[in-house]
């Protein structure tokens, strides 16, 4: 009787007022399974319950659990995967793949971005004094020295393919000598970024006309005298001599591409130079193919010296973000976020005055009225300013975030007057906790931590985060202080940021050398040293920003890790914390 009962009620489940098996809450699979007697009616109920959308919360049920336990050891059958695996399927499936997929996407995407942006600062190139003057002479020695239109098109793709050639190697070799992992690990070094900042600077003055950064005479003379061979060779070596020539241009725009693009690791630099050298080649065979269009070409003018200073203001300001990635790998709280915003406030007032012709710097031709063009860019660049300014009183200026130092590296953390608040009730402050992102009290210290969640009851949410990590000031800008997310963020976890760059010595008798794999080790002097070894071991991963929320026995909870790449956005993360409350709760 109770068989036949069991089946009208997974009909009842399926097509009446539960409308079907996803809907099947805790409470439908206690009724579901108090009717099971035979082996169908228990296994009709588990494929019932395993359709259902709540099944994250019936597998955390620990009395529900029990039940099926029970059930199956009575009738000889095998408990659900899902159950024995202590995770849902869907659950578990990204668990497995989660380190895999997650970083074949974020270099997927990252590859992306720094092809586009090598793309564009290509075409930046081509606009300098060195290079866009070389098109016309380039295509116009093509078309008068090749005996038909044929092979001058021919010679032309040649050139073109051969500048591509020169620039990919040139990325293949820095890939091959330095390795992407030890650049990405100079990119958290204290005396990297500050070379960096120099080489910037100097290649800014550069720009802006102060002198010229030139390669030996004697590489120009060879690479001169090999073009004049003819052929497949001669042609190769004329856009070697064209890359030689106009490394004064080109040198520091190739130099900081290079660095930017060394630093996501893997095919980075091969991939920037080959957006890179596409650009600038693209030009030289388009007009070799249909010479018609060099009427069309503007013509050589005080205009390309311009585009130079521009590049120029644009790459001091950048040179300040590797100032400020030194200075925050030491704490030394010298470029701080009100002065660093001060430095690109006073940088791009002085560009806006440039850009309207009110001043005025070596090799500029006088300008008797403005092009649109200059006056549209100029505008930009004074919204822009106007931009910034609220930020030195504590707006997040989210357009930039990742650029400036945090908001809790500053001189007012809380905003200017103090105006901010931290929320928190006072007595749940402990003398170990440090003020965040958006007021929120967090630790730095692991042990001391834990320590602190399991004496108040609540589950650990633990960052791991760097200095120097861009995508983690994003992720705390923009998606933080969104106000359920900063809600959670402040009153329901208990926060402990781990920064896998901080050069802090380890206190001499926590100072050891771990096993990173069995014939590798490694030596545990500073606290980012022991940070990142317990995110690698742990976790098998190496990238910043990384979440994990842990349990009322500080284990992993199943609703997995979170990220940048997969979570950068308020709804998505507030949605993975909201996961964790749960299981925290249920697992009590």
């Amino acid at each position: 009787m109770k068989s036949k009962i069991i089946i009208v009620l997974i009909a009842v489940f399926s097509f009446g007022s539960f409308v079907n098996a996803n809907t099947i809450s805790i409470e439908n699979s206690k009724e579901l399974l108090s009717l099971v007697v035979t082996n169908k009616d228990y296994s009709d109920a588990i494929n019932l319950i395993s359709e259902s959308n709540f099944l994250l919360k019936i597998k955390s049920d620990k009395q529900l659990a029990s039940i099926i336990k029970e059930l199956a050891k009575e009738l000889g059958e095998s408990e659900p995967d899902w159950l024995l695996n202590d995770a849902p399927n869907e659950t578990r499936d990204i668990n497995n793949s989660e380190q895999g997929s997650s970083e074949e996407k974020k270099e997927a995407r990252s590859l992306w971005t720094i092809f586009f942006l090598a793309f564009a600062a290509g075409f930046a190139a081509l606009l300098t004094p060195c290079v866009f003057p070389m098109i016309p002479m380039t295509v116009s020695f093509f078309t008068k020295q090749s005996k038909s239109k044929a092979q001058g098109i021919r010679n032309a793709v040649i050139f073109g393919i051969s500048i591509i050639v020169i620039y990919v190697v040139l990325g293949t070799v820095v890939t091959a000598i330095f390795g992407s992992d030890a650049l990405n690990a100079m990119a958290t070094n204290f005396w990297f970024n500050l070379i960096f900042f120099i080489l910037l600077v100097v290649f800014a003055i550069s720009f802006m006309g102060a002198f010229e950064i030139r390669l030996p005479n004697s590489w120009l003379n060879k690479a001169d005298k090999a073009s004049d061979k003819g052929g497949l060779i001669g042609i190769f070596f004329m856009a070697l001599a064209l890359a030689l020539v106009s490394f004064s241009c080109t040198g520091p725009i190739v130099g900081t591409l290079l660095f930017e693009a060394a630093t996501i690791g893997g095919m980075g630099p091969f991939i920037g130079m080959l957006g890179f050298s596409l650009a600038l080649a693209l030009p030289f065979t388009l007009f070799a193919a249909f010479p018609g269009w060099m009427n069309s070409m503007p013509k050589s003018g005080g205009w390309l010296n311009s585009v130079k200073v521009v590049l120029g203001f644009l790459e001091l300001a950048l040179a300040f973000k590797f100032l400020s990635n030194a200075d925050l790998v030491v704490q030394g709280h010298f470029l701080e976020r009100e002065m660093f915003l001060a430095i690109w406030i006073g940088i791009f007032v002085v560009l806006a005055l440039y850009l309207f012709g009110k001043i005025s710097l070596p090799h500029d031709s006088p300008i008797e009225r403005l092009s649109v063009g200059r006056a549209l860019f100029g505008t930009t660049v004074v919204i822009f300013v106007i931009y910034l300014i609220p930020g030195l009183w504590g707006a997040p200026l989210k357009l930039i975030s990742g650029f400036p130092p945090p908001m809790s590296y500053s001189e007012s953390p809380m905003g200017v007057g103090g105006g901010g608040s931290l929320v928190h009730n006072e007595s749940e402050i402990d003398k170990d906790m440090h003020l965040g992102e958006h007021g929120i009290m967090l630790f730095h210290d692991y042990e001391k931590g834990i320590a602190y969640a399991n004496k108040v009851g609540k589950p650990v949410l633990l960052d791991f985060t760097g200095y120097a990590c861009v995508n983690c000031r994003r992720m705390e800008s923009n998606v933080w202080g969104d106000p359920a997310v900063l809600n959670i963020l402040k009153n329901k976890v208990v926060m402990i940021s781990l920064y896998v760059d901080d050069k802090t010595e380890l206190p001499k008798e926590e100072q050891i050398t771990v096993n990173i794999t069995k014939d590798l080790t490694s030596d545990l002097v500073s606290y980012g040293n022991k940070w990142s070894y317990i995110q690698a071991s742990r976790y098998k991963n190496n990238s910043q920003p990384y979440y994990r929320i842990l349990g009322p026995k500080n284990e992993d909870l199943n609703n997995g890790s979170a990220d940048y790449n997969n979570h950068g956005n308020p709804e998505a993360f507030l949605k993975w914390l909201e996961e964790g409350l749960y299981l925290f709760e249920s697992a009590k």
